[in-house]
């Protein structure tokens, strides 16, 4: 048996190696999003019903018939191409180390997810919510909140990463009042939740592994995402994804056209009192090719009291977590994360 360390406290999973269990797509749940956008609220009661048995019981999901358009996917698939290819030297100028707020071009082995290992072999472009520099929550040091940083010499590369992120953030929008519905709670209970939300998106590349790989060196280690929920589109048919399920096997995620792969993270993990556990997955590229994904993870606004909710404590089911802010949270698994950013919080 194995441990990782995550923010929500200690997980366990079997020792497999770095295989995964390949599984059929009927057993790793499909929701169809569409119903959502009905005027019926039976309709939208079902697919919340689906998103409660999915993360209740296998902890992910694909998301089918989002609407989010696939020329928009592609677009910044391509981008994210280009700008990887681009030599070493122009990409370092955005160094995520430059950034105040966490913004820009990380390379290989910059970011370490579990603790226990070597690196993360993977290179990165991060942005978020694109905030003026002189906006009072950005004065007042939310070390999180600001403007994005984009390469000089790649003018094209904004436009489609920045339409992308609107569109995760409508998306967005909508599967919080799916989990709402899930929660037993009023559909818009998080809208004042989510008016600035601390939503960070990637770009990643991933080059491939090949001859004996180091357990703790792959392409990002076992680890629970920070926010209330990831969104992930895997680009191609590379293979490399592997999700943590309930019974403590890893279990492959391989891309479905036109699906995203949405899995729990450690902010909706604490409103619900682990009714919805945070899921550890890794990343190993052992296709021989290369593989690029986006993940936008989406979270509430830093200011947010994380507690758990009244309707998921009770006798049996005591509150496992203390509160905290959004900020505090995230920020210290930013610093756990990555070394100049717990020098830069200190």
């Amino acid at each position: 048996m194995n441990i990782v360390q995550t923010g929500n406290g200690i997980r366990n999973f079997t020792d497999t190696g770095l295989t995964a269990r390949k599984v059929d797509f009927t057993e790793i749940p499909q929701i169809d999003f569409a119903p959502m956008a009905s005027d019926d609220i039976a309709d939208r009661l079902k697919v919340a019903a689906e998103l409660k048995d999915a993360c209740m019981n296998v902890g992910f999901f694909y998301l089918k018939n989002h609407g989010v358009p696939q020329e928009v996917i592609d677009a910044t698939f391509d981008a994210a191409k280009r700008f990887f290819a681009a030599p070493f030297e122009e990409k370092m100028r955005i160094h995520i180390r430059k950034s105040t707020n966490h913004r820009g071009y990380g390379p290989l082995l910059e970011e370490n997810t579990d603790p226990t290992a070597k690196g993360d072999l993977h290179e990165a472009f991060d942005l978020s919510l694109d905030i003026p520099a002189d906006d009072a929550e950005v004065l007042a040091s939310h070390t999180l909140h600001g403007p994005n940083v984009w390469p000089e010499n790649m003018p094209e590369f904004r436009e489609p990463l920045t339409r992308y992120y609107g569109e995760m953030i409508l998306l967005g929008r909508r599967i919080f009042q799916a989990f709402a519905l899930a929660l037993e709670l009023d559909e818009n209970f998080f809208a004042p939740k989510i008016k600035r939300p601390g939503s960070s998106m990637r770009v990643l590349y991933y080059p491939p592994q090949e001859g004996i790989i180091d357990e703790k060196q792959i392409g990002i280690g076992a680890h629970s995402d920070y926010e209330c929920f990831t969104i992930l589109a895997q680009g191609g048919d590379v293979e490399a994804l592997q999700v943590l399920n309930a019974s403590g096997e890893w279990i492959s995620a391989p891309p479905i056209p036109g699906a995203f792969v949405v899995n729990i993270g450690d902010q909706m993990a604490r409103w619900s009192n682990d009714l919805f556990k945070s899921t550890l997955h890794r990343v190993i590229n052992r296709s021989g090719r290369e593989r690029y994904s986006i993940p936008f993870f989406y979270g509430c606004d830093y200011a947010t009291v994380l507690t758990p909710l009244p309707n998921c404590v009770d006798e049996k089911h005591p509150a496992k977590y203390e509160p905290v802010t959004a900020y505090e949270y995230v920020s210290g698994r930013f610093a756990e994360t990555y070394g100049y950013f717990k020098k830069e919080e200190s």
